[in-house]
Formats: C-alpha cells, structure tokens, sequence
C-alpha cells in the first residue's frame, strides 16, 4: 500500500504535460529541452521558496512542457511536472486535458498513461480516510487498455497489479505481478506484491516462498523484513526472527526498529531469554524506551520472576504514567501471583479513569475489551453476577459487540451450572441475532449440557453450511463427546484435521483424539496420541496433565505420573485441575498429608468439581476421617446433581453414592460401638 501512494505523488501525473503538447516532433531537440528542464526547475524551486506562488507554478509547468515537447522520451522530467501539479492542485486541469486528447485520439498511448496516473492519484481521500472506488476503477480500466496495447511495459503491469490489490481483486493482481515477474525474474516490487497477495489469499506457505526466493536472490533489509512479516501472518515468529536477524545484518540504519520487532518475535516464539537480551539492548541504548522495559516486564513475569517483573513495570510507568497498557501489564502480573482480588480492584480502577461521556471508535473498542476481561475475572473468581453485568455494560457500550456479549452472558450462567437461565438467554439471544456464528456455537452447548444432543447438533450444521469450517467441525466433535456418540465424534474429529495445518492445530487434533480413545478405555490409543502432542510440543501441560492422571487413575507408573503432573504445574501454577491429579498422584503413592494439602488447595480455586470432592473424601476415609469423607462425597453427589446433565455420568455417580453409603454405616457402628456401655 505504501507503494501505491508514493507512486501515486511521485509519477502518476508525471506525463500530464504530454496533454497540452502537440504531436510529438519528428526530430528530438535534447539542447532544447535540457533548457527548457533547467528554466522549469529553477522556477519550480522558486515557487517552493516563495509560498507557492502561482506564477512561478505557471512557469515551471511551462517550460516542463516545452522540454518534454523537445524530447518526449525525457521521464524523468515528467516525474518532476507531476510533482508541481500536486503541490499547485491543478490535478482537475491535468485530468481535463487528458482526457480531451484521448477523445481527438484513443491511441495515444501517452495520454492514456497521464489519465491512469491521475485517477490513481485521486484514489485516496485523506480526509475521509478511504478509497475511492469510481477512481479506482477508473484507474484500472486505463492501464488495462494499456498492457493491452503495449504489454511490454512493465511499470504499467506492476501498477495495475498494486490497483488490483487494493481492490481485492487478488487473482488479477497474482497475473499482473507475475508478467512482471517473466520478463524481470528479480523485480522486488512485483515479488514483494505477489506475495502480500498470495497472503490475502491465506496462500502463507507460497507467500514465504516467493519472499524467500526474494531474499535469498536480492537480499535487501526490504525483502528480509517483508518475509518476516509474512512469517508473522503465519504465527511462525521462529522463521520471522530469523529473517529478522538478517536483516538487521544489512540494514544497520534501520537497527533500532528492526531489533524492536525482532524483539517481539523472539517473545512471541517462545525464545524468552533471547527476547530479554535483545530488549535489554535496546533500553541499554535509550533508557527512555518505555515499550523495551513494558516488554521485559511482560517476559519476567512469564518466567515467573515477579519481582524483576515488577521493577521493569514500575520503570516503565514512571515513564509513562498515563498508559492503560502498562497499568494493565500490572493487572496480568496480580493474577499471576494469585492476587485475583487485587487484580480486580485495579481493572476497576483504570476503567473508572478512563470513563468518558463519549469514546471514539478507537477508544470505544480499547474499552469494551478492558470489560470483556473484567467479565471474565468476575468468572473466574466465580462472581458470576457481577461477570454477568459487566457483559451486559459492554453490549450497551458497542452495539455491534452485543451478539459476543450476550454468548459471554451465556457462557457465564453455564458455568455457574444455571442450565435454565443459560438456556433462556441462549434462545432469546440467538433469536435476536440469528446469523451470529458465536451464539449458535454457544447455544449448541448448551443443548448438549442439558443432554439435547441432536438440538446441538444441528444447531452446528446450520453454520457448516456449505463451507467446511475447522472451528465448526472441532465444536461438533465436542457435542458428540458429551452425547457419547464416539463414532460422529471420530468422523468429526477427522474432517477436522484435513482443515488442520498449523502445528497448533495438529497438537488439537492429537490431543481431542486422546481424550476421545481415554473416554472409550483404549488407553494404550490415547497415550499414543498424547505422546504425539509432546512431540510437537513439549510444553503442552494439558497433554502432561492428562496423561498424568490416566496413569494415576488405575495406579500404574506413579513416578512418571509425578514427573508429568509437576512440570504441568510448572508451567501452569494454580490451575485446579492439575493440583488435583497431583492430589491423586500422591494418595496412589500413599503420602496422604501432601495429597489431601493439593486437593484442598485445588478445592481453593474451584469448589465444584465434584471429581476434586470424591478425590478428597478418598484422602480422608483412608485416614480414618469418616466425618470428613462423608462430607466431600456429599458435596460431590451434590455438583454431579447441579451439574450439566450430560456430564453427569451415572457409573461415576454411582461410586460415589456406593462409598458414602458404606461411611455411613462405618460411622453409624462406630458410634453405636461408642456409646454402648462396656462390660
């Protein structure tokens, strides 16, 4: 896009001289016209130096014209005159001859360049911020007719493939850039387009390649940093970094920029420590750079160095008081050490500071988003009242954002296990917005919370359509899981994975299957899948956790069951369900004080898993606490009965009961056993 503009104030109306002259001379005069060039270029300086005065304009496009009528074939000076019609605006004056020529005569090929480089100087309106489409068309018609009549020109095709591309006409602009391309196999322009249209297209893997190609042939810091930034569309920001670092190897003039984004990618990937140092550089070279200390920030506190964490935030926000974006860093590091409340007070808190009458559109959005997160820490915190208000002030905020709300609304009321109150709002709302593909997911789960499995099912379908949707089929696979329809769930799973590409969406798919094979006690199938997920990612803590827990669950290899489990909890301290399955891990080991301190702590950050009860009431009865056991599995039976019907399942259910029938009797002979007399 930026080529477009700077080709646009540079040449577009470059020829526009070529209007107003007579038929070019049989003999070229190049003394003429290399006075005339000079008597227009001083009057143009001239005109600069004096406010813009008209006269000096007049005279320099006067004799810009003579010169060109000297020598036609002079470009350069055709460069130089569309300069001068844009400063002075006599864009309409230049557009008006043009086209009065081509009327006398459509062949002149000279005059239908002019015309195409000035509709395509007034494509863009700067005021109102947009294109505009008449001119744009205009714009491509004109040098169609001209590749036609002259396909050698290469600057021609190479715009009409930059005009194709701001129309989204991508497949046009693919066969502009790649006659270019046949004649000038190195041309940077037309290789640089092509790729950013084999991105729009989603082509990222073809899009890579002809950048590639660009750098590996013609490496430049251009060409380096645009195959970083299609490495960035394709979320690969190890390859993006690494384009990077070449780039920066040519490009010393551009370090500070290039070190910043290379930075970020290096966080992005994973490569934390190498993140850090770079970052470290860069405030090593201005202490001032408050973005460099908000992204050490950031790293630290994924390290889960908080203190480091916050002394890089505090740098930064003494910089720059008044950012929502450091005061939100700081919300982040709260909850990563487990201070929820205090996170919560602070995200009121910059919300309360930042409230306003009215908001722009940017604004607006930067606020709905800051209630969004407030909504979900009410969530998660299980403050499902004020998460639902807070959903609610957002849909009031943006309208346009009413339909996401009212799905969070929903999500909301299924946590709290308010199936009832979920299912009303998920009918009203997709009533209300019927074409939202969020709330028809939403409201297909919670048909299958309730049990309504083919309600779901269909509900889905109606957003396949046609079109094979990755996202659509992983939600389907996802139904048929709690329907316990494991056949559907395999075929879903299956036409989900032929739309897969990425490695995350790989790690899903390995990972939905495992836990598919696990239900249906194939166990030795789902650890084979679990296995691939660490294959592919070796921090994947849910893979870790889950295959912990299978091992732990029927008693078999603890050790490694311990080492999975730990490093999970590693990588994600406080998640409930991992401080369960280490819970479990222990009571299999028969080190029952640490079990039953993980499971209370898992209890700690969500008290309704009935699972989490079960585990602890084993914790007590083997210790001899048959009051205590008899309460967790009381608490148990109670979640199984408020939660989601269709995860209700009665075998477990029944297990549960059987147990606390049998403390029950246990208690009811030990205190019969205490309170008859002895002999």
């Amino acid at each position: 896009m930026i080529r477009i503009h700077a080709v646009c104030l540079a040449a577009l109306l470059g020829t526009a001289s070529l209007v107003a002259q007579a038929p070019a001379p049989e003999k070229m005069d190049r003394g003429e016209a290399y006075y005339r060039y000079s008597l227009g270029h001083l009057y143009a300086e001239l005109a600069t130096t004096y406010g813009n005065r008209g006269e000096y304009f007049s005279k320099a496009i006067d004799n810009y014209r003579l010169a060109l009528k000297a020598d036609p074939s002079a470009t350069f000076i055709s460069e130089e005159l569309s300069d001068l019609y844009i400063q002075s605006g006599r864009l309409q004056e230049a557009m008006t001859e043009a086209e009065e020529v081509l009327k006398q005569n459509p062949k002149d090929l000279n005059a239908r360049r002019v015309l195409a480089r000035i509709y395509a100087r007034m494509i863009g309106d700067s005021q109102a911020n947009r294109i505009h489409e008449d001119m744009l068309k205009k714009a491509i018609e004109q040098y169609g007719k001209i590749t036609q009549d002259e396909p050698g020109d290469m600057d021609s095709w190479l715009m009409l493939g930059r005009l194709q591309k701001v129309a989204q006409n991508s497949l046009e602009a693919e066969k502009a850039y790649k006659k270019v391309l046949e004649t000038d196999p190195s041309n940077e322009d037309a290789l640089t387009g092509l790729a950013m249209v084999y991105s729009d297209l989603g082509d990222n893997t073809n899009a890579s390649a002809v950048l590639k190609r660009l750098s590996e042939k013609n490496p430049s810091g251009r060409s380096l940093a645009a195959l970083a930034s299609t490495y960035e569309q394709m979320r690969d920001y190890g390859l993006a970094a690494e384009a990077l670092r070449k780039a920066l190897d040519l490009a010393p003039a551009n370090a500070s920029e290039l070190k910043h984004a290379l930075a970020q990618d290096l966080m992005l990937s994973d490569q934390l420590a190498q993140s850090l140092k770079v970052y470290q550089q860069l405030v090593a070279e201005d202490p001032k750079d408050v973005q460099s200390q908000l992204r050490m920030s950031q790293i630290y506190r994924q390290q889960r160095d908080f203190a480091k964490a916050r002394q890089a935030n505090d740098k930064a926000r003494a910089l720059d008081p008044n950012s929502v974006e450091i005061r939100y860093n700081e919300v982040n590091l709260l909850e990563a050490e487990g201070r929820n409340g205090d996170a919560i007070i602070l995200m009121k808190e910059i919300l309360a500071s930042t409230a306003k009458k009215s908001y722009n559109t940017g604004e607006r959005g930067n606020r709905a988003a800051l209630l969004e997160r407030l909504g979900f820490m009410y969530r998660s915190t299980e403050q499902f009242g004020p998460a639902v208000d807070t959903f609610r002030e957002v849909a009031q905020l943006d309208p346009d954002l009413a339909a996401r709300a009212e799905a969070q609304v929903v999500e909301t009321y299924r946590t709290a296990k308010d199936f009832k109150r979920a299912e009303q709002e998920a009918s009203a709302a997709a009533s209300k917005y019927p074409d939202d593909r969020m709330l028809r997911s939403v409201q297909a789960s919670v048909f299958a919370d309730v049990g309504r499995t083919d309600a779901a099912v269909a509900e889905l379908k109606k957003s396949l359509g046609e079109k094979k949707d990755r996202e659509t089929y992983l939600a389907l696979a996802q139904v048929y899981e709690k329907g316990r329809r494991f056949d559907e769930m395999a075929k879903a799973i299956d036409d989900a994975e032929k739309l897969s590409q990425s490695k995350e969406d790989k790690e899903t798919i390995h990972f939905m299957r495992g836990a598919m094979h696990e239900k249906l006690k194939k166990f030795d199938l789902a650890e084979a899948e679990f296995r691939k997920v660490l294959e592919m990612n070796p921090e994947n803590s849910s893979a870790m956790n889950y295959l912990g827990y299978m091992f732990a669950d029927r008693g078999e290899r603890l050790p490694e069951a311990l080492q999975l489990v730990t490093k999970a909890l590693e990588l994600e301290p406080g998640n409930y369900a991992y401080l369960d399955t280490l819970g479990w891990v222990f009571y299999q080991l028969g080190r029952l004080p640490e079990a039953e301190q993980q499971l209370k702590l898992s209890l700690e950050k969500s008290g309704r898993d009935p699972t989490v009860h079960d585990h602890l009431g084993d914790v007590y009865f083997r210790a001899g606490k048959i009051k205590d056991a008899i309460g967790q599995w009381e608490a148990s039976i109670k979640e199984y009965q408020t939660g989601a019907p269709a995860e209700n399942e009665p075998t477990e259910v029944a297990k549960v009961q059987k147990k606390l029938e049998g403390a029950r009797v246990r208690l009811a002979k030990e205190s019969s056993s205490a309170m008859t007399p002895k002999p």
